[in-house]
């Protein structure tokens, strides 16, 4: 029987019977007998928005939980927040893992636990660490104290260096499916059937983004803007005009994802060195803050980078939803439209092109993914996108 905290994971019934079957051998191996189904490092990998922070944090609760994760505790409360001190969530301060924050990892996974038996690190995006960072971490995951577990996440094993995948156990996820989706969505947050089945349908099986768009009018309102610039597309100046309102969008979305935490970073780096006070302590203050604060606001501007380039990934995964319904369109496909409200519309990019057309677009969209992933400039990565949107036989030409 599983427990309550499981509850957040949707669709993924496999992953947490073996999960839940790791934390009582935990137990087991607590009390010095032989618990097979527990390790000390995992690797969860999974496709974008199929749950894998949200599979992590689960484990860690559970593992540290008196009731293997009741879901109502206060532990079941904090520790999927990071607000339990024996459960540390680490994310990249930047678009990559640092050596330096991966020795500091390796430093905090020494301490003990201190309050429950184990003291669990997760870590997000695992693959967004260079080989000098895993370096630093190799023997940590290799031979990490008794009471230490390491649970990294990455989109796939292809992801990490192998050193990192034969040190750890593997639990790979799936994509949930849209009934899954809809139906958490339903459940967890009250939202209409409706509004909820066209969500699951559209973030093809994210749960955040189901989540916003079922929430947000404004990211409804965004994901048509998208959706429209394929119509938009007449020749080479709407095609940069397209590119350069599509990075605009992003670039305002990811501020205001970023800029309350950046205000909230900054109010209390001053108030840890006294802003307010007066006299000597206030010159004192601003000196010693100035190599402080321009530490932050380098940080911050790393962290507003990557959501940036996360935003337009989020747009292009749109446009690549759409063109492979196009495809289902042209095929003749009996598999659902990810845009069925859009049939029309659908039907009219169809006809104005063949299924190699639309073949190569869809091959576009990916090639501009990688290069946005890649650090290639956004802009320019989005204008060559848009021209091949338009022209989809210009590389041949």
């Amino acid at each position: 029987m599983t427990r309550p905290i499981w509850d957040r994971l949707v669709g993924q019934d496999q992953v947490v019977a073996e999960l839940s079957h790791a934390v009582a051998d935990a137990e087991l191996i607590r009390r010095g007998e032989h618990g097979p189904g527990m390790t000390h490092a995992w690797l969860i990998t999974g496709p974008p928005g199929s749950g894998r922070s949200t599979a992590a944090t689960c484990f860690a609760t559970a593992l540290v939980c008196p009731e293997d994760g009741c879901g109502v505790c206060e532990t079941c409360r904090k520790a999927p927040l990071g607000g339990h001190p024996d459960v540390e969530i680490a994310t990249a301060s930047g678009v990559n893992y640092l050596v330096d924050e991966a020795r500091e990892l390796r430093l905090r996974a020494s301490m003990a636990p201190i309050v429950s038996p184990w003291h669990v690190i997760v870590m997000e995006d695992a693959d967004r660490m260079n080989d000098f960072a895993v370096n630093a971490l190799l023997k940590s995951l290799e031979e990490p104290p008794p009471h230490t577990v390491w649970i990294l996440c990455a989109p796939s094993v292809e992801d990490v260096l192998p050193t990192i995948v034969s040190r750890t156990r593997h639990v790979p996820l799936r994509t949930p499916s849209s009934a899954d989706v809809a139906q958490l969505l339903v459940d967890n947050y009250g939202v209409d059937i409706a509004m909820a089945s066209f969500a699951a349908r559209a973030s093809q099986g994210h749960i955040g983004r189901a989540r916003a768009l079922a929430r947000d009018e404004h990211a409804r309102l965004r994901r048509q803007e998208v959706l429209r610039l394929p119509f938009q597309l007449q020749d080479v100046p709407s095609c940069f005009t397209c590119a350069a309102n599509l990075l605009a969008a992003a670039t305002e979305d990811a501020h205001a994802i970023t800029g309350p935490i950046d205000e909230i970073e900054l109010a209390d780096l001053q108030a840890e060195y006294g802003e307010g006070a007066g006299g000597i302590t206030q010159a004192r203050m601003k000196k010693l803050m100035a190599s402080a604060v321009k530490a932050l606001l380098a940080k911050q501007k790393t962290r507003r980078t990557r959501t940036i380039r996360d935003q337009v990934d989020r747009a292009l995964v749109d446009l690549m939803g759409m063109y492979r319904d196009v495809l289902v369109v042209q095929l003749d496909g009996t598999v659902p439209l990810i845009n069925e409200e859009m049939s029309p519309q659908l039907t009219q990019l169809a006809a104005r092109s063949s299924q190699n057309d639309t073949g190569r677009r869809l091959q576009a969209i990916s090639y501009c993914r990688q290069q946005v992933d890649a650090n290639v400039t956004p802009l320019l990565a989005l204008e060559s996108l848009m021209v091949e949107l338009k022209d989809p036989w210009i590389r041949v030409a």
